[in-house]
């Protein structure tokens, strides 16, 4: 949610600020803002320079003035929590002198307790935001340093930001800090950037540090330092980013959801690749940090994670159980960190993110931590904030994913629960045979997805067909509900079309009241040992005159429509049956003319609560 882009050194700075801006657009967004530090007048102080604007980026971009120039600045895109989107809740906030301009991604908690002292103490507030309160502080700060009066303000504030501040007072800086939400510092020659992501430096520099919680950063043209906020002295080295300024590009595609559905044949062998073990029919996860006697130690894996990332837990956990026969099980984040959860010793945790910042999942994984429980990441961001705060993990290697909705990590992530599963049950009891059986199967994926893309013509006229119901019903059991779950999430998000995910096997037990000609019902047919029961569903339904689409892997007389996709192995068989359902969502959306790539009120990274 929201974005920070900052810069320092020589370069005419409106351009850059502008430039990470649009390529954070797809964090999600309501309005934007810049403010850069202009030349001074001889004699004269430093000058802060604003421009804000509701609505999208290029929106912005057409009320900057022609001459806006500057070599230091940082700029935002909000996405709205305290007060409607308008001009004046955009960020930058600044004070009432002009001197102190401030941008903020997060949720200040006690905002409006501290709004009420200020206001007794005469401030006069322009926005009904949270931030502007930080803004206030800084500048009331009798602090002789920026950092300083950063560090006091930061004091009286509770909740989560990530925050980079300018003053006209101290033009050669600019002071960042992180509680909670993202700040990545970019290491240039003699300049230096900040943004709330890696997408909006990459096109500049690969070399990057990512703040811890609690963590400063003061950025000078030639040089920055970082520190706690307590004030100690901490030690940061630069990393490299693995992906290029071309991975965030749209590649010839219509939108990023598109090219990234078609990549996903690349992804897949992406994770797939250097982990495969044949001598001993299992795969090598080296960061995992669990040796064999600690894995045949665990007795129970809790899978944490919210949204999509929830749904691949709830496939992974079945892998788990399938494959490592370990007792396994996954929850949303979100409501893990609020019930009091028992925390067994003998339980692994696993912590899913695409970003490696859902505010909810590191929430939930330093509360774990906290207890002393082990806990390890399946993540997408090398060095994200759960990265580094779980004991190991996978990196799922997907690449970038730019559109807000997630499909080819989705895919990526139930491939890396597979390798888990598969690497577990060959430590414990999974047989040598089903090792080479699983293997073969994962090798297939490639290439049996690429099969299932091919058939997108034909998907995008189902689509056509279906996109003008205004809710529909996703079913499957066991290994096709998740995919049901996904599929039906997919499609609310994009297309806006109400959709809800049962069991197929609850169906009698109340949903099957809403049955009718005008409701679609989505269902998930693998040829496994449950095929029948899948059958007397679509009976039941068609009695009832319900339309039914079916992804199966063989036609469905039952069904009015059949997509059908290859058969692999039954365990990996939910990875395929959701590609089709991705493209149905898409094509569904398209023929409804939605913002595919930016649906409404969401964002790509959910770093609040």
């Amino acid at each position: 949610m929201c974005g920070i882009v900052g810069y320092i050194g020589k370069r005419d700075v409106a351009p850059l600020l502008l430039e990470g801006l649009q390529r954070l657009e797809y964090r999600g967004y309501d309005s934007a803002g810049i403010v850069i530090t202009g030349k001074p007048a001889a004699g004269k102080a430093a000058v802060l320079k604003m421009v804000k604007a509701k609505g999208r980026v290029r929106e912005l971009e057409s009320r900057v003035p022609k001459r806006f120039a500057g070599t230091s600045g940082i700029a935002h895109t909000r996405w709205a929590t305290h007060g409607a989107p308008s001009d004046e809740n955009a960020h930058p906030h600044m004070d009432a002198e002009g001197k102190v301009a401030l941008v903020h991604n997060g949720i200040i908690d006690n905002a409006s307790e501290l709004r009420k002292k200020l206001e007794a103490d005469g401030v006069v507030f322009l926005s009904e935001t949270d931030t502007e309160v930080v803004t206030h502080l800084v500048a009331r700060s009798q602090a002789d340093t920026l950092e300083e009066k950063v560090r006091q303000a930061l004091q009286l504030v509770e909740g989560t930001y990530g925050i980079a501040v300018m003053h006209a007072d101290f033009p050669d800086r600019i002071v960042v800090a992180r509680n909670g939400s993202p700040v990545v510092l970019g290491i240039g020659e003699k300049e230096m950037f900040v943004a709330s992501d890696v997408a909006a430096l990459v096109s500049h520099t690969r070399q990057v540090v990512t703040l811890d919680d609690g963590e400063m950063a003061t950025l000078k043209a030639d040089d920055f330092r970082t520190y706690t906020t307590e004030g100690s002295s901490t030690s940061a080295t630069p990393t490299t980013v693995e992906w290029e300024a071309e991975s965030y590009d749209m590649g010839g595609h219509d939108t990023y959801m598109h090219k990234e559905i078609s990549e996903q044949p690349d992804a897949v062998d992406r994770v797939l690749r250097g982990r495969i073990d044949d001598r001993f029919s299992t795969v090598h996860l080296g960061g995992l940090n669990l040796d064999a006697r600690e894995a045949r130690g665990v007795r129970r894996i809790k899978i944490l994670g919210c949204g999509t990332s929830y749904h691949a837990g709830l496939i992974g956990a079945q892998l788990i159980e399938e494959l490592a026969r370990i007792p396994a099980d996954a929850e949303p984040a979100s409501e893990f960190r609020y019930r009091n959860p028992v925390v067994d010793p003998d339980t692994l945790y696993v912590a899913v993110s695409q970003s490696g910042e859902t505010y909810d999942v590191l929430a939930a994984v330093q509360e774990l931590k906290r207890k002393g429980a082990r806990v390890l990441g399946i993540v997408n961001v090398v060095g994200s904030a759960i990265a580094r705060e779980t004991d190991g993990g996978v990196y799922v290697h997907a690449g970038p994913e730019v559109c807000v909705v997630s499909t080819k990590c989705f895919t990526n992530t139930v491939v890396s629960f597979a390798l888990l599963a598969l690497h577990l049950g060959r430590i414990r009891d999974l047989s040598v045979a089903d090792g080479k059986r699983i293997i073969a199967g994962l090798r297939r994926l490639p290439e049996q997805i690429a099969e299932i893309l091919a058939t997108e013509h034909e998907i995008e006229k189902l689509a056509a067909e279906y996109a003008q119901a205004s809710s529909m019903m996703f079913i499957g059991r066991v290994r096709g509900y998740p995919v049901a779950l996904e599929a039906s999430l997919k499609l609310k998000e994009i297309s806006y079309i109400h959709a809800e995910a049962y069991p197929a096997s609850e169906l009698k037990h109340g949903p099957l009241a809403l049955i009718e000609p005008a409701l679609p019902t989505v269902a998930i047919v693998p040829d496994d040992d449950l095929l029948e029961k899948n059958r007397a569903a679509l009976e039941e339904i068609k009695a009832r005159s319900g339309p039914i689409l079916a992804v199966a892997h063989q036609e469905q007389e039952k069904a009015d429509h059949t997509i059908v996709v290859p058969k692999n192995e039954t365990e990996l068989d939910p990875i395929l049956m959701g590609i089709p359902l991705q493209l149905l969502a898409y094509h569904t959306a398209l023929a409804l003319g939605r913002d595919i790539d930016k649906p409404r009120n969401l964002a790509k990274s959910v770093t609040v609560e």
